[in-house]
């Protein structure tokens, strides 16, 4: 490969186009012949890319920003900016794994539709834009708010939580985007799902069961609250009610199938035992909801909990609840 073409692959990818091709003094037939002999494919018109390449980036689970480049160098315009879900999923921000569809881009002078693309005209300031290797996308806030426009409620939730949760936004940041985003379609489904956010959240099952809590009149006083005794801390509760001292711990399975700071399956069921007995041994009444409990058994779970925030709480208290102002990121 020419070094002119071998560069432009470089910043792209492994991508080139026709006009990087031309540049580099490569004629037409030329081109043609590579892709008719396998050694180039043809992704969309005038954007190519070595088939040993795409094996490579196939092999590694990458096509889709492959993909997603490939729309984006192909509409040629420097107003045009990878968004919605595409961006969300680039920038590896929370996207519910069912999300799938059209690559989709934002232009503020343009619709444009195509194969396997969209193109939606939509106002979109230069600080609302940031790069990402060869990637042009909106920036985390807009992509959050944007989506929030059209994913389901929870899904929105979830996904600004776990943003917030890991620091790629900023409540302020996304305040001024549902602001700005307020009379465009789906702004106001965008601002319901912010009110709902909370950036404490630590697994998208705890956004989920906040969710259900909420709905059914049962929203918590505080979340990530340190439960102590003498200075020592005992626990965290996922959720807290304060008048009826309950704790609800929403029990992932992933805490025990990738257990993170290094520790077995086993190490974090026994020391999950030991810690709700500390607990329980304080008079403090504790409920365990998993993923099916906010599904097809929330009936249940939410009258065992009514239930249980029925009671009264320990007249006398030898344990302190203070609410943390961060959660945690757990990266393993």
């Amino acid at each position: 490969m020419h070094p002119l073409l071998r560069a432009a692959a470089d910043r792209q990818c492994g991508l080139v186009t026709a006009t990087d091709a031309y540049r580099a003094g490569y004629q037409v037939e030329e081109v043609r012949r590579l892709c008719s002999s396998g050694q180039w494919k043809r992704l969309r018109r005038g954007i190519y890319v070595p088939a040993d390449t795409l094996a490579d980036v196939e092999a590694a689970g990458r096509r889709y920003q492959l993909d997603c480049l490939a729309v984006l160098l192909s509409t040629d315009r420097r107003s045009t900016a990878l968004s919605h879900t595409s961006a969300a999923r680039l920038s590896g921000l929370h996207v519910d794994r069912r999300s799938g569809g059209d690559i989709r881009l934002t232009d503020p002078h343009h619709n444009r539709a195509g194969r396997g693309f969209r193109v939606t005209r939509s106002p979109l300031e230069a600080d609302e834009i940031s790069t990402l290797g060869s990637f042009r996308l909106t920036t985390p806030a807009r992509t959050l708010v944007d989506g929030a426009r059209e994913w389901p409620l929870e899904d929105a939730v979830v996904a600004i939580d776990a943003a917030l949760l890991k620091g790629r936004t900023t409540r302020d940041s996304l305040t001024s985007a549902v602001a700005r985003a307020r009379l465009w379609p789906g702004g106001r489904r965008a601002e319901r799902a912010l009110t709902l956010a909370d950036g404490r959240a630590e697994s998208p099952l705890e956004t989920r069961g906040r969710l259900r809590l909420i709905g059914a009149g049962l929203a918590p006083d505080d979340l990530q609250v340190e439960i102590r005794v003498d200075g020592r801390l005992v626990a965290v509760a996922d959720a807290w009610y304060e008048a009826a001292a309950v704790a609800i711990e929403f029990d992932g399975r992933i805490k025990y199938t990738d257990p993170w700071r290094g520790r077995s399956p086993e190490q974090v069921l026994w020391e999950e035992k030991r810690r709700e007995d500390d607990v329980r041994a304080l008079d403090i009444g504790v409920a365990r909801i998993v993923d099916a409990d906010v599904g097809s058994r929330w009936p249940a779970t939410e009258a065992h909990l009514r239930r249980l925030l029925g009671r009264a709480g320990p007249t006398n208290r030898r344990f302190t609840a203070t609410p943390r102002e961060r959660g945690v990121h757990r990266t393993g």
